[in-house]
């Protein structure tokens, strides 16, 4: 992918740690230091931090702070907008902040791993080739993103600045 190195993934690994680990948003919220992010938005019902292992540069993960398993039955219909709301408030600073081709999103997850609902906010960089993009972009398969730890610092500030500044383009 233009601009960024991609670093192979151990994905037995991390199919291990999703299945068998503790759920990694609980786990990240109760401060357990294996399960740490960098956190660029948060308010009493959602948190939004940096992919621990992105597959595109700031890819940001939102989720409810409550454990919830399922992406639309487990919220009330008010819990389900307020949630949405989030998603695309995270979505308009990483377009903000990324200058991307296209943002996607996407909730993944199982009951057999990674269960806690989340949204993956991934900015996909101009000048992707057309094959690299979409689903092949996201896949671990292929490989992780790597980012200077420099950078990161800098998209990180950069989002809470973005999202601190309440940019919501209505």
């Amino acid at each position: 992918m233009p601009s960024v190195g991609r670093a192979a993934f151990d994905l037995d690994a991390y199919e291990t740690r999703a299945r068998l680990g503790p759920c990694f948003v609980c786990a990240f919220l109760d401060g357990h230091p294996d399960y740490d992010h960098e956190v660029v938005y948060e308010d009493a019902d959602h948190v939004a931090f940096l992919d621990r292992w992105p597959t595109l540069p700031g890819k940001v993960l939102v989720a409810p702070k409550a454990h919830v398993e399922h992406a639309v039955s487990g919220f009330t219909e008010d819990g389900y907008v307020r949630m949405m709301q989030t998603v695309r408030r995270v979505a308009l600073a990483v377009e903000e902040v990324l200058a991307p081709e296209r943002v996607y999103l996407l909730s993944l997850g199982s009951q057999q791993g990674n269960a806690h609902v989340h949204w993956h906010v991934a900015a996909l960089p101009a000048g992707v080739p057309y094959d690299q993009q979409q689903f092949h972009a996201l896949m671990a398969e292929h490989g992780v993103a790597e980012v200077p730890p420099a950078e990161t610092v800098r998209i990180a500030a950069e989002l809470r600045r973005c999202l601190e500044q309440g940019l919501d383009r209505e």
